[in-house]
């Protein structure tokens, strides 16, 4: 064997190991990369004993078992993952691969034999290696953190070539008997990934225009909230401040009243009456996030003809976020005004009824309101083909399973029933849904946070 055809089995023994390590989002650090190192001094180690003690074709042959596997082994270790150091492992065999073309290319061009191609292969070791760690490194590392089936799909190229080499090159001959299916297999299972890939490419950005499209609807509602939620605040403050001032009112009453002036002072009444019911806003529950929901709510309500009755007890201080809050009461009252303005339209008396509590650091929230018979539901949630309608019972979802509570929704006897859990730690099923209300025939759904 002379010192090239060598030093080009190293070099490549280097070239794909090297790759193979930094195509894994592993942590490297002193102890990993010492440990990294002794093993690849192992299989070179193991790798010179075959090769000078028994026989350079059965090193080839058992390639596989003696550095595939190895390296493969070490790196799930380091990277404490299964799947991706063998994909990490098989990609970086099909880099090697670009390097070997390339170095053929060089010899049919310069007319070179068997120890041209080794030192072409030997020079662009360094500048290819150099190429895939610039370009090529950080985008597969980034892949690692993709579901499995992306995972899967990355990998499935390098796996069958790697099968495919072995297979006729190594193991056989058939590469170079020059059979059909040989010649058109690889090319067949390029194109077909090429698709697979298109098709998912297209698949995800339909699915990420849709999810961008829910995020900015559901800004848009946290956004609404907000600035409902500060006008509250404003008109409570100015509610206060009517009642501190009541007395210099008085006091001009008074004046208007001791000089005659009856029909000035009437006015000014009604006019201070108007403001301050203008104002008001309703203590239903010690928090005022959701006391401020409730009463806008209401207002609402009583505005479109619809009876509201609340019932709650929520203090101050909970685990729920303000904001949170208010995108789900608010979405969830929306929904409810919304189905009873429908039923209105049919000449029908419409009601909502609203219950809501704290108990053990969880917030539990019943919502029934009077519904039509179109409410229709899939896998337990209801559905709408109305434009512009459905993303609030998708918030709703979301902050429940936020907070890894349940949720329920149940259509029964022209009354639609939503339930809502939220607290902290896992979700757990509900073991009896009959407890928290009335009974009904909901579909009771568990979320894990």
């Amino acid at each position: 064997m002379s010192v090239i055809r060598l030093f080009n089995l190293i070099s490549v023994g280097i070239f794909g190991m090297v790759l193979s390590a930094l195509f894994c989002d592993i942590c490297w650090t002193r102890k990993n990369r010492l440990l990294f190192e002794a093993v690849m001094a192992v299989i070179f180690l193991l790798q010179g004993i075959l090769y000078f003690r028994v026989d350079a074709d059965l090193v080839e042959r058992l390639y596989p078992l003696v550095t595939h596997l190895p390296l493969a082994v070490v790196l799930c270790l380091l990277g404490r993952k299964i799947l991706w150091p063998v994909i990490s492992v098989l990609t970086a065999y099909l880099c090697c691969q670009l390097r070997h073309w390339l170095a053929l290319l060089l010899v049919v061009i310069c007319s070179g034999g068997q120890m041209a191609e080794d030192l072409a292969e030997l020079l662009l070791t360094v500048p290819m290696l150099i190429l895939l760690l610039r370009f090529a490194a950080r985008p597969v590392r980034f892949l690692s953190h993709y579901p499995r089936s992306v995972q899967v799909c990355f990998g499935l190229v390098p796996a069958v070539y790697y099968c495919f080499d072995y297979a006729t090159r190594v193991y056989t001959n058939l590469v170079f008997e020059g059979g059909l299916f040989v010649a058109e297999f690889m090319p067949s299972v390029c194109s077909g990934a090429y698709l697979a890939f298109v098709y998912y490419i297209s698949k995800e950005g339909r699915i990420r225009g849709q999810l961008e499209e829910t995020c900015d609807s559901l800004d848009l509602q946290v956004t609404q909230a907000v600035c409902e939620i500060d006008a509250l605040r404003e008109a409570q403050r100015r509610t206060r401040a009517y009642r501190h001032d009541m007395r210099h009112h008085m006091q001009y009453i008074l004046s208007c009243m001791e000089n005659g002036r009856s029909v000035q002072a009437q006015e000014y009444i009604r006019r201070i009456c108007s403001q301050i019911d203008a104002a008001v806003v309703v203590p239903f529950c010690e928090n005022e996030s959701a006391n401020l929901i409730f009463s806008s709510f209401a207002e609402r309500a009583k505005k479109s003809g619809v009876a509201f009755e609340i019932s709650a007890n929520i203090p101050q201080v909970i685990a729920v976020s303000e904001n949170d809050l208010c995108v789900l009461l608010s979405n969830a009252l929306e929904n409810a005004i919304y189905a009873c303005r429908k039923v209105q339209k049919d000449g029908k008396s419409a009601k909502i009824e609203v219950s809501a509590y704290e108990e053990n650091g969880t917030i539990f929230v019943q919502i029934v309101n009077t519904c039509g018979d179109d409410v229709v539901f899939y896998h337990g949630i209801p559905v709408t083909g109305e434009p512009g309608h459905g993303i609030g019972v998708q918030s709703i979802c979301a902050i429940v399973e936020q907070y890894g509570g349940l949720y329920s929704f149940s259509a029964k006897d022209h009354r639609f029933i939503l339930r809502v859990s939220l607290r902290g730690g896992a979700a757990r099923q509900c073991e009896n849904p009959e407890s928290y209300g009335e009974t009904v025939d909901s579909a009771q759904i568990r979320v894990d946070s």
